[in-house]
């Protein structure tokens, strides 16, 4: 089981359609940042891949900064030190992007307010009103 990637109990994709490739990383780091390739680069291209139609599809409908004009999920690991730890952490990204987007949220069923509760909310209302009047000028005739 080496040879994927789990996304959840049901839901797997092979590492071989997951291209990953290490590059140097960015900013401050001192000499070892300008010889050494620890931040990686992932790329997954999402129409070509495995998943099922309607993940690909709740994938490439997302307004993600991450997907390409053609369907390419990019991802770009340096925030470790080692190679390894970011290839776990854009691993671990990919992963929750398709754990998300294979998340189907329940429709809201519509509900009308039980009559004791608009009692209530009325009730709460004129409570309130009554305060507010308390505090008006005095009127002497």
């Amino acid at each position: 089981m080496l040879d994927l990637l789990q996304i959840s109990a049901g839901l797997a994709v092979p590492l071989h359609e997951i291209e990953m490739k290490a590059i140097r990383s960015q900013g401050a780091g001192g000499q070892n940042v300008n010889k050494v390739s620890s931040a990686i680069h992932l790329r997954f291209d999402v129409r070509a891949s495995s998943l099922p139609d309607w993940i690909k599809q709740r994938l490439l409908d997302r307004a993600d900064a991450r997907l390409t004009q053609d369907g390419t999920i990019v991802i770009k690991a340096q925030t470790r030190r080692t190679q390894e730890k970011n290839r776990e952490e854009a691993l671990a990204r990919l992963s929750d992007l398709i754990r998300m987007a294979s998340k189907v949220e329940r429709r809201r069923v519509a509900t009308k307010p039980t009559a004791g509760s608009q009692q209530r909310r009325l009730a709460s209302k004129q409570k309130r009103s009554g305060h507010k009047k308390l505090r008006t000028r005095v009127q002497l005739d």
